[in-house]
Formats: C-alpha cells, structure tokens, sequence
C-alpha cells in the first residue's frame, strides 16, 4: 500500500511504537527518537518492511546540547526511492555511552559515523574502521563540540615554500566590525544619493 508521510507515522507507531521514545510529525517532516537499544532494531525495520523501503542512508549527523545529561543526539536521515519519502531517526546519548555501529545495515554509515566520532566524540561500538577522519593524526579533541576551545590548539597544513608539511597555532581572528541591525525601514536618509540632481533637472524646467 502506498503512504503518506502522516499515514507512515501512524504505521511506525502501531508497528514498531514500543521500540520507540516517539514517533512525531511536524513542518512535512517525520522524526523518530528511539533508546539506544533499539536503534539498530528501528533501522533495520524502515529498510526492510515492505511498507517503508527505507533503503539509502543518507547522512549521519550529530548535535550537541551541553546543557542535557544526554547531550548529543545522533541523527540518521533515511530515504525511500519507492515511497519518494524521508524520515529522520534520532537517538541521545552522552559522553560515555556508546551507540551500536550501523555499518552492518548501511555501508554508508562507515564515514558518517567516523565523521561523528571525530568531530564530536560519539563512539560506535563495532565499527569496522572508528578513527579520525577530518582532523589531523594525533588532534586532541572533538571541534564541534560546544565546549571546544577555540584557542591554543595547532594546525597542520602544506606550506608550497618550505616544501614540507608545517604546524601553526590555530589563530581565530577577527577585526573590529560595526554591526547595523537597523531594519531597512529605519534610519532611512531624508535625501537619498541621487536625488539632488533631480531637483536640478526640475529647477532647470521651471527657469
């Protein structure tokens, strides 16, 4: 049968609803959270229930809220081919408790996951090949991580002169800027540039 986006919500839910946190449809989109252990669970049902065909993993992804005892949320965008639909999986986890790898389920998981790890430091138990893959050999640390320094660290890079690979403190400047959040329809110019000349043209009518 042939669903749409709220029809497969409320086919999840009723399917697989004690599998999962929540099931929530909102702006056209379906997001699904779910305990980390059932992620795996959850994954392999949207791909191979003949209702969802969620075949193509998309994009792993992850978002960090510092302010939450789970801070991260992992996201797995999942796309169907045959329903011509997307859903969004989610599952939250913190510092220390790590997510089962989905490379088992979807090859592309290998680098979105490892891009996770790097970048955040959320760890995929059973990964094949979990190392850094953004960053230089031997970072400290997860840049986009909130807490993040962002001074005090070096970067690696080519230098074309010196013909060999060279280390830099990571530098963050930035000059002194004077921002306008003035509306366009404030502080507008009584006389604008250019108007000047049309008085003239309309003295010289006049005269």
């Amino acid at each position: 049968m042939d669903l749409d986006i709220k029809e497969l919500g409320d086919y999840i839910s009723s399917t697989i609803g004690a599998e999962t946190e929540d099931v929530s449809y909102a702006q056209n989109e379906l997001s699904i959270t779910v305990p980390v252990d059932s992620l795996l669970k959850v994954l392999g049902f949207l791909r191979d229930d003949p209702n969802c065909q969620f075949k193509q993993l998309m994009d792993v992804c992850g978002v960090d809220y510092p302010s939450q005892v789970n801070r991260f949320c992992v996201v797995y965008n999942l796309l169907s081919l045959t329903l011509n639909l997307r859903v969004r999986v989610k599952v939250w986890t913190d510092e220390d408790m790590p997510v089962p790898t989905a490379t088992e389920l979807f090859s592309s998981a290998s680098w979105f996951e490892r891009e996770v790890w790097d970048l955040y430091g959320v760890y995929f138990t059973d990964h094949p090949d979990l190392r850094r893959i953004l960053t230089d050999y031997g970072f400290e640390g997860h840049p986009l991580r909130k807490d993040f320094p962002l001074t005090g660290y070096v970067e690696l890079r080519y230098d074309d002169e010196q013909k060999r690979v060279v280390y830099e403190p990571v530098k963050l400047t930035q000059e002194f800027r004077s921002f306008d959040f003035m509306s366009p329809w404030e502080g507008v110019q009584a006389v604008l540039p250019g108007d000047e000349k049309a008085a003239e043209a309309d003295n010289e009518g006049t005269s």
